[in-house]
């Protein structure tokens, strides 16, 4: 399990007992240059109580820090967890398990519970769909994803070389150009904690740089959205729709009340809701 941290404090360290599962597990914080003395303290108990930590010399985002995890670590399952976020252990086992029995799975994944300021469970496609990786990304950050097939790629990779962002989004982009398979957990595989509104101003702002850069360098998939299109199980209107909402977002990040909208209809999350 690899949990990148930049000043995180004491987020990390309920991420990592967020991992208490009842088999092997390997658990690597990787310091992302920190600044922060209160998160370089945590940092250093967690390694006093036997936790591996990787410090780095320089920031260099979360896909650098990850894929340093992913160097440091062995076992044939990989779980990115942010450091605010927070695992189901019983989960975690039984992600594993549909791996172990589905050998030809890229990841597994599962639906999700956003919690903090408010609560939702995001619900997560059981197949990967290249029409709507195209658009938008519906299978979240965390998943378990084998080895293999990450290594194979390199780990991860921010698609522009001028902006950090969107490294899960990219993956998810290169698995579904090679129209790889995976499967679903079934239920909520993790927690994503969710902060204060305004803190992902930046990253709307440089959206549309980050998918113009998305769609370069993932020419495959863009070359056959129209094919994607026919085969993708969407609603004829959500077929319509995601060109229009997704995409370079023009319209849901002009108008701030489209979002909201769509969780009140249900787009994207289970009917149980709690606040």
């Amino acid at each position: 399990m690899i949990i990148p941290c930049f000043n995180s404090g004491a987020l990390v360290r309920e991420a990592v007992a967020s991992l208490d599962v009842d088999e092997p597990l390997e658990v690597v914080v990787v310091d992302d240059a920190s600044t922060d003395p209160a998160t370089g303290a945590v940092l250093d108990q967690l390694e006093a109580e036997g936790v591996h930590v990787i410090r780095q010399a320089v920031n260099g985002g979360v896909a650098v820090a990850r894929t340093a995890g992913l160097r440091a670590t062995s076992a044939p399952y990989v779980l990115p967890l942010d450091a605010d976020d927070l695992a189901i252990p019983a989960q975690l086992t039984r992600a594993a398990d549909r791996l172990d029995a589905d050998p030809n799975a890229a990841a597994c994944v599962g639906d999700y519970e956003e919690f903090g300021t408010h609560s939702i469970i995001r619900t997560v496609p059981d197949r990967l769909d290249p029409y709507r990786v195209a658009y938008t990304n519906e299978y979240a950050i965390t998943a378990l994803i084998r080895r293999s097939v990450l290594e194979g790629y390199g780990g991860w990779t921010d698609p522009s070389p001028t902006a950090r962002g969107y490294e899960d989004w990219d993956l998810w982009m290169d698995l579904a150009q090679d129209e790889r398979r995976i499967v679903h957990v079934g239920g909520t595989l993790y927690r994503r904690r969710l902060h204060a509104p305004g803190l992902d101003v930046e990253q709307r702002d440089r959206h549309a740089e980050l998918y113009r850069a998305l769609r370069d360098t993932h020419p495959r998939l863009f070359a056959h959205v129209g094919a994607y299109r026919r085969r993708t199980d969407l609603s004829t209107p959500r077929k319509l729709l995601y060109p229009v909402l997704y995409g370079e977002r023009r319209l849901i990040n002009r108008v701030r009340f489209v979002k909201p909208l769509l969780d009140r209809a249900g787009v994207w999350t289970l009917a149980r809701r709690q606040r």
